[in-house]
């Protein structure tokens, strides 16, 4: 009986898994390591800096709870030969890119997650003026639970290049990233663009309601058939 309770009590209580990547916003680079400006875009990447703010967003499913401890933003600094970036600023909010509830922030030094390709003008393109660098934040764990969120961030980088620049998701495709330059938030290109970054930590799975009812009716069977045993 003892065992039977305590498998019910484990059962009600959220499961959680190991630290992974939970949400990947779209492809940095494609299969030969490049990230071509597509369509009719002409803008080799988008200013995220001490006078540019980006934004784009992502969605935590319902019944589920996220434990986050690291972000992954992409970014390069024209003709820079080296990872040179020291810190980004960043904010979570609720529902749009300008919303006021504030669900974590903060300013993070960045660590170097690698060279993961080059941004050029076209796929023949041999260029490596532009090199992408994966920026690794470890921030504070902090729980979020399920909704709709914008990730706002800006880079520090090395003050003797150009950027820093976020180019945009290597699949080409139409997005709502954004930016404020100082005069609100606009998307991020005429034509639309997603920006690339992750989220990792761990996700608890909380059970629905009907099977917080079940759980907790059986529990009080198994209550009931307990009492009856040390009657008999």
């Amino acid at each position: 009986m003892k065992y039977l309770v305590a498998c019910c009590i484990a059962a009600l209580l959220p499961q959680v898994s190991q630290a992974v990547e939970l949400y990947d916003n779209g492809p940095v680079v494609n299969a030969n390591g490049k990230s071509a400006i597509s369509g009719a875009r002409t803008a080799y990447g988008y200013a995220v800096n001490s006078s540019a703010v980006v934004a784009d967003d992502f969605k935590v499913s319902d019944n589920q709870v996220w434990n986050i401890g690291q972000f992954d933003f992409f970014a390069y600094q024209t003709n820079a030969t080296n990872f040179g970036f020291q810190s980004v600023t960043w904010s979570l909010v609720k529902d749009l890119p300008d919303g006021t509830e504030v669900m974590a922030s903060g300013t993070t030094s960045v660590s170097n997650g690698g060279l993961v390709g080059h941004r050029v003008l076209n796929d023949s393109s041999t260029s490596t003026a532009r090199k992408i660098y994966r920026l690794q934040a470890d921030v504070q764990d902090f729980n979020l639970s399920a909704g709709h969120y914008w990730l706002r961030w800006s880079i520090t980088g090395n003050s003797s290049f150009s950027g820093p620049w976020v180019p945009q998701t290597a699949d080409g495709r139409d997005g709502n990233g954004q930016q404020n330059t100082g005069n609100g938030w606009a998307d991020i290109d005429t034509l639309t663009a997603d920006l690339p970054f992750a989220v990792h930590g761990t996700v608890a799975v909380v059970p629905e309601a009907e099977t917080w009812a079940m759980m907790l009716a059986g529990l009080g069977g198994l209550g009931m058939l307990a009492r009856r045993r040390r009657q008999a």
